[in-house]
């Protein structure tokens, strides 16, 4: 494709001379303009590799053209073009942002000798960006673990929407990955620098959930002693990801639905509105609308959020995956629990892929452990984990190969096994909520807390 080069100066003939004389030597094409004004125009129509500027013209100068371009296309490079006695206004362009400047009248060899530097050095910024989004791709994908068409098509569906600022909602059943494709989204996107918040919409309690995403202003309450701002503003200029919206009160999807159609809210206690630059992305594993039917959640703010929808298959929906990310479990585990790497039999992994996986991922992941944990070799057996039944229903048991451990190893083990599946099945269906978990399985929330230290488990993991 040929390189695409735009000369701005008032003078028609000048104008002429450079696009009849520049296409053929540089084999390029080259558009014309007569004024900065209209070089905006045309470069918010189409792309160009090189700009080529008067820094005198009536109206809008070169000067005052250059920040302007260098705003919009941080990495098109600007040669300014001036007359002889006019060398120091060049070289403060240059101190701005330009990349060369050349005098009139110039000899035609050397102008094009600087024009081809200039596109050379375009190309190597171009190619720079291309591998830089290579990595980052790579380093956002790290934790999604597939290559099934349908996590192909996953993967497309979070690089389109990286590429946009609309508002997406991801759904999915639990433990299929809804932050992860959150974070990769983000990572992705123009605002990869800026802070990505997450937040768990069912770990709170409401009257907590609207001062922590909005602030407050002091004296808006009992114990509000200062103002706080809330997660709306820590997250200005960034992502905010709010996990299982689905579960949010009517009041505060009022709230919500104002903030993405205004961009601004009030705090609480507060006249006064706030105005955030934030990019939405939400996530639920539940039936929207099935809820808007029984009046639950707001038809209006779920087509604000239904923008780019992002759809996760279950693991039951690809089970091409399952050998791969067993394998990236089975190294993430053994090292986080300083274990020889194991390995998955070809009996267990059979089994692996015709089971339900109601759990998804996350079931997936404490099976994974529990063989790390229980298997006396390097193979992990359907016995180990207590597989050996119907691979379509819930595994239970205790693995054969603990009957052959001492008495106390094999009940720490057990113990150990048990709570990581017992805990981190009970986390997940809870969202990381310690206290909903504490409540569910009967114990006060400082004994949950005591297992969970206890046995290295982190609820932050299953929010």
């Amino acid at each position: 494709m040929k390189k695409s080069i735009l000369i701005i100066d008032d003078e028609q003939d000048m104008r002429r001379l450079l696009k009849r004389s520049l296409e053929p030597d540089l084999n390029c094409r080259v558009e014309t303009s007569s004024s900065g004004e209209n070089a905006l125009k045309k470069m918010a129509e189409e792309s160009f590799d090189l700009v080529v500027a008067d820094i005198k013209m009536p109206g809008m100068s070169g000067l005052e053209l250059l920040p302007l371009v260098k705003r919009d296309h941080p990495d098109l490079p600007v040669i300014m073009m001036t007359a002889f006695g006019h060398i120091e206004t060049a070289i403060e362009a240059m101190k701005h942002g330009a990349y060369d400047f050349i005098t009139k009248p110039f000899d035609h060899d050397a102008l094009v000798i600087r024009l081809e530097k200039a596109l050379e050095r375009r190309e190597l910024v171009k190619e720079n960006l291309r591998l830089q989004l290579e990595c980052r791709q790579s380093d956002a994908f790290q934790e999604i673990i597939g290559k099934s068409a349908a996590m192909q098509k996953v993967f497309e569906t979070i690089r389109m929407v990286a590429k946009s600022d609309l508002t997406v909602l991801i759904t999915g059943e639990s433990g299929t990955g809804k932050e992860l494709t959150a974070r990769a989204a983000h990572s992705l996107s123009v605002r990869t620098k800026a802070p990505f918040i997450s937040v768990n919409c069912p770990t709170v309690p409401e009257h907590i959930l609207e001062s922590e995403l909005f602030g407050y202003k002091k004296g808006a309450f009992t114990h509000a002693t200062g103002n706080k701002d809330g997660l709306f503003q820590t997250a200005d200029q960034g992502t905010i990801f709010l996990d299982e919206i689905g579960d949010v009160s009517p009041a505060i999807q009022t709230k919500l639905l104002r903030v993405i159609q205004e961009k601004e809210f009030k705090p609480l206690g507060s006249n006064k509105s706030v105005y955030v630059d934030v990019r939405i992305i939400a996530s639920t594993n539940q039936d929207l609308k099935k809820k808007i039917e029984e009046k639950e959640f707001r038809e209006d703010l779920y087509y604000r959020l239904n923008v780019l929808p992002i759809r996760l298959p279950p693991l039951r929906e690809r089970p091409e995956d399952i050998p791969l990310i067993a394998g990236h479990l089975l190294e993430k585990h053994c090292a986080k629990l300083n274990k020889p790497l194991k390995r998955i039999s070809g009996e267990l992994m059979e089994n692996m892929t015709q089971r339900y996986w109601e759990g998804n991922v996350r079931e997936l992941e404490n099976i994974v452990i529990r063989g790390i944990m229980f298997s006396p070799s390097a193979d992990i057996t359907p016995a180990d984990v207590g597989l050996s039944g119907d691979a379509s229903r819930p595994a239970g048991g205790i693995p054969g190969a603990v009957f052959d451990m001492p008495y106390r190893e094999a009940k720490e083990v057990t113990l150990r096994t048990f709570n990581h599946a017992y805990i981190g099945d009970l986390l997940s269906r809870y969202h990381g909520n310690v206290t909903r978990a504490a409540r569910e399985c009967g114990l006060e929330r400082q004994s949950l807390q005591q297992i969970i230290r206890r046995y290295g488990i982190k609820a932050d993991e299953y929010r």
